[in-house]
């Protein structure tokens, strides 16, 4: 930890491979060190850009006092916990990207912030939509409420069901949909 101020982050995770195990064990580490964590319903979507079986996706919003390449560190550390950057790992166990940190823009850390993906995949921008849905988007002016509004709808994703720590993450009214 640093002496830095509060700084609110959002990180986008996925898993295509035992996915409930990979994300339930990546928002245990992430509440070891993040104040705050909420987290979005979950998604069920095909993959885009990866060949494989479909992902599990969410976001999470928390707070930390962490800088962005500490924090991005600790996401690697995460990500290779659970089987990431094994030799012989099976499909994508786990990625966890930093889509915002505070109101950062541009490249830090060698990090893109905003992150692009916000506004190319559905299944990042409505979770973040359902869990944020009046905050603005850096450099856009607009919320993730209206640029969800605004996407075409041509990915196809769908909410799961999905407990954390006996809670469910995705409301019963998003499933019955």
């Amino acid at each position: 930890m640093s002496d830095l101020a509060v700084t609110e982050i959002f990180l986008g995770l996925g898993s295509n491979h035992q996915r409930e195990q990979h994300l339930c064990a990546a928002l245990d580490a992430l509440a070891d060190f993040l104040t705050g964590l909420c987290c979005s319903p979950v998604f069920e979507s095909e993959p885009v850009g990866f060949k494989g079986g479909n992902f599990y996706n969410l976001v999470a919003r928390a707070q930390t006092d962490w800088p962005l390449a500490e924090l991005s560190k600790r996401l690697k550390t995460i990500e290779a916990d659970n089987g990431r950057y094994a030799p012989n790992r099976q499909g994508l166990p786990l990625d966890i990207d930093v889509l915002l940190y505070g109101d950062s823009v541009g490249t830090a850390q060698g990090i893109v912030l905003p992150r692009a993906e916000i506004l190319k995949n559905a299944f990042v921008l409505w979770p973040l939509a359902l869990l944020a849905p009046c905050h603005l988007h850096p450099g856009q002016n607009k919320t993730f409420a209206q640029l969800w509004q605004q996407m075409p709808k041509t990915q196809r994703l769908w909410p799961v069901a999905f407990n954390w720590r006996n809670q469910p993450l995705t409301p019963k009214a998003l499933l019955d949909r």
